[in-house]
């Protein structure tokens, strides 16, 4: 016989039937451990049989899924038959305990405590048995099982009256002798009277259980001690104030200088968290020593204890402030700046690692951890007005540390230390650039949690500036932004990309329109139309249309328009049309009906031809919506969104886009009827106000321009006049110097009476806002409005304390629609600004002038309408 060598797709194939050999011989025990009928019949159980003696029936001879689940449903069988239950089941289910496994203990420590809650079965023997069984299985030999048994008395602790817990729980624990007990046991007994001691009063407390507790304090194990130390804050809440200094005070301090250090940790928490149970002579004359040399000497050699010790000090700190000396004060802040400095080393400014045992690492850098996330509490305890002498080289050590986590927690609470600082927050911003520049996308994610509020305060003269202030220019604010959403672009966390472009709704608010127009505009189109992430793709076309409603320069805005038509609306790639869509949605709810209907409604309905049908469905369901932002005198963009209809109901072939057609025309149908009176003219108030609000802006826009000239005519007028006082004409120099201060004095009038205009316009009258003339007027509404804003129409725009809020409500126009309230306007981020020197009477009369003619101007318009 000779043997041919196999090919290769040959000996693969054998080596598949192997494969499937194995798996036969695998599946052979699942076979197997199918049920019989002998065990089928039994599992079975007579149907006659009524709930009470089929669950005797099954604890007695059944198998232990189904004393399982007995037990499991004890609580159901107490709710409908309690008297047969406990009379029948409950002693059967206390046998099987006896020799049950772990999982059925728990089953039953939980059934039991939901009986023990109940308080409708709360009888005084039922409680009785119950309690008797607790009691019995908390000795357990597994220390899980008897865990849960403790969980279960003292969650039970609660519901039982006061009778019952003394005569079935604390009768048993005072009788027995503690030492005679075993570990577990003694331990259970601190855990039991930390939790009785709130339900007695102190007389007894003091009486009966301090003897006992006493005993458990000193305790030759140190867990024991430990533990019943940790109880010692319920049981001084017991008590109350008068017995605390002679009864608890002594233990706590020699617990605190107990040889263990899980003891001294258990008594330095304790004593933080009863600071306030302390008068002022027990804090300077006790408690601070021993925090000191606490202090000392976790410093020296106790790693263990220094975690807790740097997560409480912000807490000490503010426990003991009131009693510190200076001396006392100042220890304090510089054993915290050892804490933050601990294992580092400084060079050049910037904080390096020493070499250290890894574990010991660890340790340190959660010790600084715990130091940061204490740092804003630490800026109140130093005072924010000495940070910069005594506070700031550690919060910059911080900011630098080597350690992730540390840089996280310190971005974390970066906002908290902006509001302590108000006003001397510049102090910071060089840290508020590190962070964003942060090499970890994590610091940066704990940085955006609160980037708006930090960029808006950091960029502000204090909470003393007003609405006339300029911004705080932070050096590389601008490029730090930008290279931290590249960063975030760059990486797979896509939700911290979107975060992050939520926040920048904030920065019309932070840097000036150009910034934003050169710098962030077109990266925004580039998310959008390059960018694989649905939620980020929407999030930067809702950045998109906030810069746009709060753009302050005419041409920009018409070249932003512009563009969104050319890339979106009539893009090449669907996916950009539809984003186009998601556009039309936000710009719905920030800008008003005309200026949507002007710019945005027309590209949208030619939408209707668009070969895909995921964007002739989004039309679809969007086509309400458009409908709402037409008015009724719009005749023909009524008709051309009655085409439009017809037009996909005549030629729409896509079974969803036609089911969902047929459901928009019958909701078109509805729109007029069904909407309420009250709510139609909500909408129309909301929708004149934003209206007032782009004609605001066009007008603030024309007035920036008329500063502009004026200031370079008056430059044009010194230049000449300092031409002319050169070459030495007498007789020009005093033409020139009558001309220049007509020229001057006119144009301060002007920049003063533009400036109440905008002030009386800001605040909230009824009627539109007109210019001086009406031909200026007509020319404002032919030019194209300004964007107006969006859902918070309804608040006035004077209010001053609204600012702060506005670019919230913005951030959240999309997730929710149905909000009424109108953003106040933003500050001026253009460099313009004029002086005005003009003597006070002069400013008095020009100023009742031109309110008298702005009120003139007001009933002329009123007459006319």
């Amino acid at each position: 016989m000779f043997v041919r060598k196999m090919t290769p797709s040959q000996s693969s194939l054998f080596g598949e039937i192997d494969d499937l050999q194995d798996l036969t011989f695998i599946e052979r025990p699942i076979r197997r451990s199918l049920k019989t009928a002998e065990e089928i019949d039994k599992l079975t159980v007579d149907e006659d049989l009524n709930d009470i003696e089929r669950a005797v029936y099954l604890l007695s001879s059944g198998e232990d899924i189904q004393r399982a689940s007995v037990i499991i449903n004890l609580p159901i069988l107490v709710r409908q038959n309690p008297a047969e239950t406990f009379r029948r089941v409950v002693p059967k289910v206390r046998e099987v305990l006896h020799v049950a496994g772990a999982d059925m203990q728990l089953a039953a420590a939980g059934s039991f405590l939901t009986v023990l809650q109940d308080d409708i079965v709360l009888i005084q023997t039922h409680t009785h048995s119950i309690l008797q069984i607790v009691l019995l299985n908390l000795d357990h030999r597994d220390t899980v099982v008897s865990n849960a048994w403790l969980e279960t008395l003292l969650s039970a602790i609660d519901a039982l009256p006061k009778e019952t817990i003394r005569q079935e729980i604390l009768s048993p624990l005072l009788s027995k002798h503690q030492l005679s007990q075993s570990v577990p046991a003694r331990l259970a007994s601190c855990r039991i009277l930390g939790k009785v001691v709130g339900k007695f009063e102190s007389s007894i407390v003091k009486k009966d259980l301090l003897p006992l507790i006493r005993s458990l304090c000193q305790d030759v194990e140190y867990e024991v001690r430990a533990c019943m130390c940790r109880q010692l804050e319920n049981i001084t809440r017991g008590i109350g104030l008068d017995h605390t200094k002679v009864e608890v005070l002594p233990e706590l301090v020699e617990l605190a200088q107990d040889e263990a250090s899980t003891v001294r940790l258990a008594a330095f928490d304790t004593i933080i968290n009863l600071l306030e149970m302390f008068d002022s002579d027990d804090r300077t004359c006790v408690i601070f020593p021993l925090v000191k040399a606490f202090c000392e000497k976790c410093f020296k050699g106790d790693e263990a204890v220094l975690a807790s010790l740097s997560f409480q000090y912000g807490k000490l700190c503010h426990g003991l402030s009131d009693s510190f000396t200076d001396e006392q004060h100042l220890w304090f802040l510089e054993f915290y700046k050892k804490l933050c400095c601990l294992g580092l080393q400084h060079e050049n400014g910037h904080c390096e690692s020493q070499p250290y045992p890894l574990e010991l690492e660890n340790k340190y850098a959660l010790v600084r951890r715990n130091c940061a996330y204490n740092f804003p509490a630490i800026v109140l305890f130093a005072d924010p007005n000495h940070f910069l002498s005594e506070l700031y080289r550690t919060f910059s050590s911080l900011c630098h540390d080597p350690e992730i986590s540390v840089r996280r927690t310190a971005a974390g609470g970066f906002h908290e230390v902006v509001k302590l600082l108000g006003p001397n927050v510049h102090y910071i911003h060089k840290e508020l650039i590190t962070l964003l520049q942060d090499d970890s996308l994590e610091v940066l994610d704990a940085l955006l949690n609160n980037l708006q509020e930090t960029l808006e305060l950091a960029t502000s003269r204090g909470e003393g500036a007003g609405p006339e202030s300029k911004q705080v220019n932070i050096p590389d604010l601008v490029p730090a932004l930008v290279a931290a959403e590249q960063k975030a672009a760059s990486s797979l966390h896509w939700r911290v990309h979107e975060k992050l472009l939520q926040c920048y709704s904030c920065l019309p608010r932070v840097i000036s329109g150009d910034q934003i127009y050169f710098r962030f505009f077109q990266r925004m189109f580039c998310i959008i139309t390059t960018n694989n992430v649905l939620p980020v793709q929407r999030e930067a076309v809702r950045t998109l249309c906030v810069f746009l409603r709060y753009n302050r320069k005419q041409e920009q805005r018409q070249e932003i328009i512009s563009k969104i038509k050319q890339e979106l609306a009539q893009g090449r790639s669907y996916w950009n049309r539809l984003r186009y869509l998601d556009l039309c949605e936000i710009t719905i709810d920030l800008f008003s009906k005309s200026y949507f209907c002007k710019h945005f409604l027309t590209p949208a309905l030619e939408l209707v031809s668009d070969p895909v049908a995921n964007v002739r469905y989004k039309l679809c369901y969007m086509l309400p919506k458009l409908r709402s932002t037409i008015k009724p005198a719009d005749k023909h963009l009524l008709q051309q969104l009655e085409f439009c209809v017809r037009k996909l109901l005549c030629r729409e072939k896509d079974k969803d886009v036609v089911v969902t057609l047929r459901k928009t025309v019958l909701e078109l149908d509805k729109m007029d009827i069904t909407e309420p009176y009250h709510k139609r003219h909500e909408r129309e108030l909301l929708d004149q106000k934003k209206e007032k609000e782009e004609t605001l802006l066009l007008e603030m826009e024309l007035l920036e321009r008329q500063q502009s000239e004026a200031k370079l005519a008056g430059d044009k007028q010194s230049e000449k006049k300092q031409r002319d006082s050169k070459s030495g004409l007498s007789g020009s120099k005093g033409m020139s110097g009558s001309t220049s201060g007509a020229a001057s004095s006119s144009a301060g009038k002007e920049m003063r009476r533009a400036k109440l205009a905008r002030s009386r316009s800001l605040s909230g009258h009824p009627s539109t806002p007109k210019m001086t003339n009406p031909d200026k007027s007509l020319k404002v509404k032919d030019s194209g409005s300004c964007p107006g804003s969006g859902k918070s129409a309804m608040l006035p725009l004077n209010d001053d304390n609204l600012r702060p809020h506005h670019f919230n409500v913005a951030s959240s126009i999309s997730s929710s629609p149905s909000s009424s309230s109108m953003p106040v306007l933003i500050r001026s981020n253009t460099s313009s600004s004029v002086d005005h020197r003009s003597n006070g009477n002069k400013d008095t009369q020009s100023r009742k002038l031109s309110v008298q003619r702005k009120s003139n101007s007001f009933g002329m318009q009123s007459g006319r309408e």
